[in-house]
């Protein structure tokens, strides 16, 4: 017998698009549009995935998930909107949803969920945690698939004691990531404690580290406890871990094996229950094979990897990142910015981000700061930004316009070479291309279906349409 998918999608276009995609890989497929609808179905037939959205009129996706997995605990759930964020993907995943995509979802990762849910079919319960406070300094922001990845990451690995290594550029929320892993964990109602292990010489950073006793060294007047002890029963952050010595790594190595400490100058070793979440920028594979770098510390670190991906590479999430921290400056500083004008925003998305999440948030807050205006303008951005790499993208985009126009083609055609040479021009990053078209990602994906446009795929090779789908 075929696998039974029960679909729970209100968009008519995405509907059909999802029923047409999973019958042509062999599932027979049901469709409903609301939550209810789903429950009934569940009731009256046996299904091997529930497919279901989270916008839907009436009882959200979410809700009908839990009663779901209450009613029916054997059934895979696969979650999918286009409202993501961290908090939405760990609601999911710990009401017992196998999997959470973020729209416009790619047709071959849906493909692959499914079928990873259809194989999954067991009668494992689900183990949900109570939700907790968001992390205190902000929320990760953003919906782009490589972030949505990173929340399933967070929701699964938090409520266990597994020490976790986050690895990403300098300015890519690692620590964000940390405190959210510790937030939603059972040690969220302690005291979230963070150093960076790069910022202190080696002696100092011991001492923070392990503590001493009293006498130990010159200065040393008291006993004190160090930050393993201090986050005894909590979850402790070491930044920068590549950039420890030797020495230290061996006495890291000890806390994370035994889950012991021994302040210097102490003969005795204290247990301790620290959960470690450690973070870089460096490649320490590299520094293992270099032999700079401890290879037994390295895959004590190493038991669970979030690697944060660049800005450059999550682009689609920039307009929102940056509206974000226009308000929290108007906020903080009481400044008039309220908006972005598209032609600065279509420079944001353009430009390569080096510095990262942090670099995006320093421009829009000088830029709110400095300027009286309500809209922040093209003017109000740095040079570098206006001068760059996006401006070598727009004109590549303007240098071959010519091109469109040589055969007097119909307007219709002359759209369709248009938007064919601005998605060329940006390498097939749709998100980049549309904002230099100035439209939302969803109307492009509908002209690159309706005018039958051929995207360059993963491997350089054109993809037909039906490569992206994505609802409201």
């Amino acid at each position: 017998m075929k696998p039974r998918i029960l679909l729970t999608e209100d968009d008519t276009v995405a509907g059909e698009l999802f029923t047409e995609v999973l019958e042509a890989q062999g599932y027979d497929v049901d469709r409903v549009e609301t939550g209810e609808r789903a429950l009934e179905h569940l009731e009256k037939s046996s299904y091997d995935v529930l497919l279901m959205d989270v916008q839907l009129p009436g009882r959200s996706g979410l809700e009908v998930t839990r009663t779901a997995r209450q009613l029916y605990p054997d059934l895979p759930v696969v979650v999918m909107t286009a409202f993501g964020s961290m908090e939405t993907a760990i609601e999911a995943i710990q009401d017992g949803a196998f999997d959470y995509a973020s729209k416009p979802i790619d047709i071959d990762d849906l493909k692959q969920v499914v079928q990873r849910a259809v194989l999954r079919r067991s009668p494992e319960p689900s183990h949900s945690i109570e939700p907790t406070p968001a992390p205190a300094p902000g929320p990760i922001i953003g919906r782009s698939p490589a972030i949505v990845e990173v929340y399933k990451t967070v929701a699964k690995v938090a409520p266990t004691k597994s020490t976790v290594l986050i690895v990403g550029e300098s300015g890519t929320g690692k620590e964000l990531v940390a405190r959210a892993i510790h937030q939603h964990s059972p040690r969220a109602a302690q005291r979230f404690l963070a150093i960076d292990c790069g910022a202190l010489p080696e002696t100092l950073l011991e001492s923070e580290l392990f503590g001493h006793v009293r006498g130990a060294f010159t200065g040393a007047i008291a006993d004190k406890k160090g930050l393993f002890e201090e986050a005894d029963g909590t979850t402790c952050f070491l930044d920068e871990i590549g950039d420890i010595s030797p020495n230290l790594q061996a006495k890291l190595l000890r806390v994370l094996q035994e889950g012991e400490v021994r302040r210097i100058g102490s003969q005795r070793w204290t247990r301790v229950g620290t959960r470690v979440v450690a973070a870089t920028n460096k490649d320490l594979g590299a520094l293992v094979k270099a032999g700079s770098f401890r290879e037994d510390l390295y895959y004590r670190l190493n038991v669970v990897t979030i690697d944060l991906p660049p800005l450059r590479q999550r682009v689609e999430d920039i307009p929102t990142l940056a509206r974000h921290f226009l308000r929290r400056a108007a906020q903080a500083n009481g400044t008039r910015m309220t908006g972005i004008t598209d032609n600065a925003m279509n420079l944001l998305c353009a430009y390569e981000w080096p510095g990262n999440i942090r670099e995006l948030e320093n421009v829009i807050e000088r830029a709110a700061t400095l300027s009286n205006e309500r809209l922040l303008t093209v003017e109000d951005l740095p040079l570098a930004i206006r001068d760059t790499k996006n401006s070598q993208i727009l004109n590549r985009v303007a240098a071959g316009v010519n091109g469109v126009f040589a055969d007097a083609p119909s307007l219709e055609e002359v759209k369709r070479r248009y938007i064919r040479h601005v998605i060329v021009s940006t390498h097939g990053n749709l998100s980049r291309a549309a904002a230099i078209l100035d439209v939302d990602r969803r109307s492009l994906y509908r002209m690159i279906e309706r005018l039958q446009i051929e995207v360059p795929g993963r491997n350089g090779q054109p993809s037909s349409n039906h490569a992206h789908a994505q609802t409201s």
